[in-house]
Formats: structure tokens, sequence, C-alpha cells
């Protein structure tokens, strides 16, 4: 397909759809009739308020991407919330955002109310944006702003770079986080195949009845993980299966080539619609182990604290330039040439991105940097904790020491016993001098650990 719709085209694209089966276990005609709906309802709303704020947190998945889909036809701006959001968070996001409209359970709409009079003003006076939710290490929701634009841009750096023409996903992701509405855009958009199947209920009912080989699959490693052990053979049927969400541990990535996955390591993040760099499956099973090159939309550089331009081979902040990159965090809304992130990696002479690790989380300790996703590799390959997370925690000897907060696979498992597993992986000096076993690590809403309340659990286990 070489052209996408305008947003005010959308309904008639979809009316239009060539591909009965565009949503595999959902009639489409519903899903227009659905999408048709909204759009009156909206359209009924902008009579007297010609730029409305739409938040949609609706649970069922298909009313979600119909208002969605309803949301941009209407030049509406639009806020995509996570439907399973808790009181302190909800109370967060609507003091930011101010709705004018909620497209959500009843009991949700009723809880939280807000005037237009007390809406924010200043995103009113701009063209319409998409904002999507992203959280934050410390647990703060922000919203990064996108437009229809940058999203399609997304869509067709991927076809661009993978030569498909039609796109069918797989998607067990959450459509409310970029990971799972990415994959919905690009098959609407190209006129492929869309399957949702939430994760829970695919370990349930383990393997659907669909030819694989035709759908791409996206998975963070902890899911990964999941079919390797059990669905080995049949994840690797997929035409190719997308990995991101944070970093895999080089135990998992070696089972997954063993068994012929046709693996895709992806760097991508909320601020740039998904991925701007992924390795090809091919470059993967032939022992590649890089985050792969940059796709055609995106510019990625390498710069130094300073801004300076490194050289292929050194390590440095990782900077993007993309047709697909967000605007701004809410509210403010003034679009970005670049945007530098918080991750360290280097490109080598062959153009492979290798991603080092955070900067921000960076520990130095007796002088040493350790960069905590090593470590946290390390120990998730010893197999015997099914989570980790490693921070550094003030020493005045030392400046800072490796702290590892762990959840043990079983009760019975020592700390010696994973010390010693990974005694001769990495360096003396990367290795814990304090493991702190949990049932549980913090983590938000898209998986991401709060590292502000980690800090917390540790100090308390330290000076209790």
């Amino acid at each position: 397909m070489s052209e996408f719709p305008n947003p005010d085209e959308i309904l008639a694209y979809l009316k239009k759809a060539s591909n009965e089966d565009m949503l595999i276990d959902y009639d489409r005609d519903r899903f227009y009739l659905l999408v048709r709906k909204i759009v009156a309802k909206l359209t009924r709303l902008k009579v007297t308020n010609p730029t409305p704020t739409i938040l949609i947190a609706e649970t069922e998945p298909f009313k979600f991407l119909a208002a969605f889909l309803a949301s941009v036809a209407t030049n509406c701006h639009l806020f995509v919330a996570n439907p399973h959001w808790k009181e302190q968070e909800w109370q967060q996001v609507y003091n930011l955002v101010k709705p004018d409209l909620v497209i959500s359970n009843p009991l949700l709409v009723k809880q939280y109310s807000s005037s237009i009079s007390e809406r924010n003003k200043i995103i009113n006076e701009e063209e319409p944006k998409i904002m999507i939710a992203t959280g934050g290490s410390s647990g703060n929701i922000r919203f990064a702003i996108h437009t229809w634009e940058t999203l399609t841009a997304s869509v067709k750096g991927f076809i661009q770079y993978f030569k498909v023409k039609k796109i069918n996903s797989f998607c067990i992701l959450p459509i409310y986080h970029v990971s799972g509405l990415m994959q919905f855009l690009r098959s609407f958009l190209t006129g492929g195949k869309f399957l949702l199947i939430p994760y829970n209920t695919l370990k349930i009912k383990g393997e659907i009845n669909i030819n694989p080989q035709d759908f791409f699959i996206s998975l963070v490693p902890t899911q990964l993980q999941f079919f390797v052990q059990t669905y080995p053979k049949w994840l690797s049927r997929f035409y190719t299966v997308l990995l991101g969400g944070a970093p895999a541990w080089p135990a998992l990535i070696e089972n997954a080539r063993n068994y012929g996955i046709k693996l895709a390591p992806t760097y991508g993040m909320t601020e740039t619609a998904s991925q701007v760099v992924t390795l090809k499956c091919e470059d993967f099973l032939n022992n590649n182990s890089s985050s792969g090159r940059v796709l055609p939309h995106a510019k990625v550089t390498i710069r130094s604290d300073t801004g300076e331009l490194l050289e292929t081979g050194k390590s440095g902040l990782i900077t993007i330039e993309a047709d697909s990159l967000f605007w701004g965090y809410y509210p403010e809304c003034k679009r970005r040439e670049s945007f530098q992130t918080d991750d360290i990696g280097y490109f080598d002479a062959q153009g492979y991105l290798h991603i080092i690790g955070r900067n921000s989380q960076k520990i130095i300790t007796g002088g040493e940097n350790v960069f905590p996703a090593e470590v946290e590799a390390a120990i998730l390959g010893t197999q015997l904790v099914t989570d980790v997370a490693v921070i550094g925690l003030p020493d005045e000897k030392w400046g800072q020491v490796i702290t590892a907060i762990y959840v043990p696979k079983q009760k019975e498992i020592s700390v010696n016993a994973i010390a010693l597993a990974i005694k001769d992986k990495i360096s003396r000096y990367k290795q814990p001098k304090h493991w702190l076993p949990v049932e549980s690590l913090p983590r938000n809403q898209q998986g991401k650990v709060n590292y502000k309340n980690l800090q917390e659990i540790a100090e308390y286990f330290i000076n209790p």
C-alpha cells in the first residue's frame, strides 16, 4: 500500500478495506459500525467544542481500538490511557489531562469527572495530537505527544526495513501501550490481518490454530522465556519474532537461537512510536548479538555528554532523529528536532548498534563504571532467579556498592549459589556486595521497575 489514509479518510478507508478477515475472531463490519457510532458521538461534541480532549481507558480491546480510530478521524485531542491504573494513577492523570470526554467503564467516568472550563487550554490551540502514556522509572505517568503523521511514519519505516507490503500481526501485548498499538496500526494501514489475544489467555490456551509463518509477533523477554520453555517449535514457525521492552539475558538469547526462532531484537520507545533500530532475524541466527541497524525513517547518532558526535566504536549517549519522533511531553507542545536518550551505546564498523545500559543508572564503584543491565543479565542467566534489579547504594569506601534485589526461583536457593554461578561470568568489581531477596519487584503498569521504591526497599534491608 503506497499511501495511508489521512485522519478524515479513516472511516471510508475502513469501510472499503479489501481484507474481509482483517480482524481475526472479530467481525469487521461490526467494528466499522462501532467506529462510526463513536464518530457520531464525537461529532455532536464538536458542535460546542471544535477540538475536544478525549481520554480512552476502555478495557475491551476492540472498543478501545474503535475509539482510537474515531478520535483520530474526528480530529480530537486523544489521550491513550491504561484502563488498569489504580486510584493514585487516575487522580494524577485527571489532574493533568482534564478531559472533555472519557471513553471507559461507567464507574470510572463517575468517580473521576472534570469540567470543560478546568481543561488545560495550551494544547487546544494546536492541531490535534495523540498522547500515549509512558511511565518513567520514578513511577510518574507522562504522556508522549504524537500525531497521526508520526505514527504512520513508524509504520512506513517498518515496511521499508522488512520489505513487506502487508503486515499480519499476532498481538499479545496491551494495545494501550505503544508496542501493542503500533502492531494494530501496521496491520490496519497495510491491509494485513490482526489477531489480538491477551498473553495470559494464550498461556492457558497454548498454541492457536493459525499459520504462524505469515505473522509478526512482538514479545518482551519474560514472554519469550515462557514460549521457549513451553512452545519453542510453535514460536519458531513465526515469520518474525520482535523482541523489545527490556534487555534479554544471554542464556535466553542463546536458547532462542538454538531453537531456530527467527528473533528480531529491537530498540525503540514510546517517544519514537516503537522501534527505530532492529536486528533482522537472519543476522540473529548468524550469531549477531547487537540491537541491529537503523530503520529508514530514523537517524541515530552517538554523542558525548557535551553533544560531541562520537566515531564508530566509541560509547556515548544515543541520540535519535526520526519522522516518528514525539513532539514532547504533555503539556509541552513544541516539535523536537532530536531526542537525546538516557541510553549508552555504540555502533560497530558494520553499522550495528550495541546497547550498554542507561546513563542515569550507571554505578561508579571504586572508580569503575558498572551498568546494571550487564549484571542483571548475568544473574538471570543462572536460572536461579525469576526477576532481579541491580542498583548502587552509597558507601564511604567504594562510593557506591553493587546491590542486587532479586526474586529467587525457589525459597531454598542460597545467595552463595547465585554468587558462585556468576563468579566467572562478570568482572569481580561488577559482582554484587549486597544480595536482597524479595517476593516481587516494584514495577509499574508498563513492567518497568520503580527505582524510587527499590531504593527504599534496599535502604530498609541495609539499615532497618
